[in-house]
């Protein structure tokens, strides 16, 4: 049973600095922010969950079907995340490349304490708790808005990259040979910098990272001594009574300086044809993986390669959404659209066994998935990309970055695309290469 309040409010950056210096005291957090970005399909301005009253975490064995046992028997708020690897669970697949981080597969837990964020208010959601205590915590929230410490700066680290520059364009010419061969007509191809014996503030370079790109789909995530830090400008799934939404993003290009040429930028943008080439070969995986699922004839194209811009990138967003029944259960609907589309290839199988081929590193929570389910079953996830994963435990640090391979990709710009999504966490991180 949770006791709710509901207040008028207003939130800005110092109030959200101080709820997540407060919640630094909980082993498990999750803050998401929409940093005030104009979305249509916006519920809240910002979440946040701490302390675990229950919790999951497993491998990708079965792992759906443990999602599903324990969000029914919850039937409350639930946050977490499902990495890559549940691929695994969902297909005949593997992981056998190397991991650094040594995350579980998937980790949910069922929060004592809820704060849901809307323009003009935010609504407490305690779980067996009294009145009293809301009004304590956010007494005690505000106070550490009049007060704020000073923050730790991050020391120089050294970052490593897995592949080098000359392997990692061996390997797109290798997958250019797939597609010509007929294998497949996309795949998202990663790479990951890292680095070991590593020391971070987490909540330092949260703040740092979400301050540089402002994007809609930020996370904070604490889960003991495993940390996510989220700029991501990408939706995977949303689900809102009988009506569920995807939104990839397929197509890049920098942001400049100068107003004119930064608008030239977009447009220029808009209209390449390999862009939007590899951004209706996404969509039209993702209305194929929501048709397994959606109501007859419900499958619709709302946006197609529009452009949005970010404060480090311009990209190319598509919009798909579907009806689903009522009897649909949640988590068949992320069985059958996991993993994300933008970050596999189509055909999507031969994508994933090729992405398991070539890349150097296991993927984890990168290109997975952070969100949550409410208690009547609706849910949100981000897709975990321009994100910083770190093990605080094992004191190793990793950033993955990607794109999209097609029979138009020339590798040296693939690789120039790379470097430019890594900018902002190279940036945060302070990193010496």
């Amino acid at each position: 049973m949770r006791t709710i309040k509901k207040l008028s409010f207003s939130l800005n950056e110092n109030l959200k600095t101080s709820l997540l210096l407060w919640a630094q005291q909980f082993d498990e957090v999750v803050w998401m922010d929409s940093n005030n970005y104009s979305q249509k399909h916006a519920t809240y301005q910002a979440i946040l969950a701490v302390d675990a009253f229950t919790a999951i975490k497993t491998d990708a064995h079965n792992a759906f079907d443990k999602l599903k046992d324990y969000q029914h028997s919850t039937a409350d708020w639930i946050f977490g995340y499902m990495t890559y690897d549940l691929k695994n669970d969902v297909e005949k697949l593997n992981s056998n490349n190397f991991d650094g981080l040594g995350f579980p597969d998937l980790y949910y837990f069922q929060p004592k304490k809820i704060f849901l964020f809307t323009e003009n208010s935010v609504e407490m959601h305690y779980l067996n708790m009294v009145a009293d205590e809301i009004d304590n915590d956010f007494r005690t929230i505000s106070e550490i808005n009049q007060h704020p410490e000073e923050p730790v700066h991050q020391k120089n680290i050294k970052i490593s990259i897995r592949t080098s520059k000359d392997n990692y364009l061996q390997k797109v010419e290798e997958v250019l040979e797939h597609i010509k061969r007929g294998d497949i007509y996309e795949v998202n191809i990663c790479q990951e910098f890292y680095a070991e014996d590593a020391e971070i503030n987490p909540l330092e370079a949260f703040i740092q990272l979400n301050r540089i790109s402002k994007p809609p789909f930020s996370v904070f995530l604490k889960l003991n001594n495993i940390f996510a830090l989220s700029a991501s400008p990408e939706r995977y799934l949303k689900k809102t009574g009988t009506t569920v939404i995807s939104q990839p993003i397929k197509g890049t290009a920098k942001r400049l300086k100068n107003k004119k040429k930064d608008i030239e930028m977009a447009q220029q943008l808009a209209k390449d044809p390999k862009e939007r080439s590899e951004n209706i070969m996404i969509t039209d995986l993702v209305r194929n993986d929501l048709s397994r699922i959606a109501e007859k004839g419900s499958v619709s194209v709302e946006e197609l390669c529009a452009i949005y811009t970010f404060e480090q990138v311009h990209q190319m967003i598509s919009t798909v959404t579907c009806s689903v029944s009522q009897n649909t259960s949640s988590v068949e609907i992320l069985r059958n659209t996991f993993p994300m589309g933008s970050m596999t290839g189509a055909p999507k199988i031969s994508a994933m066994q090729i992405i398991e081929e070539t890349e150097d590193a296991k993927r984890g929570l990168y290109s997975g998935a952070i969100g949550y389910f409410t208690p009547t079953g609706d849910f949100d996830f981000n897709v975990v990309i321009r994100s910083i994963l770190y093990n605080s435990s094992t004191k190793y640090v990793s950033f993955s970055v990607g794109g999209a391979i097609t029979i138009n990709s020339v590798p040296e710009k693939e690789y120039e695309e790379c470097l430019l999504k890594a900018k902002a966490m190279r940036e945060v991180l302070h990193t010496i290469l």
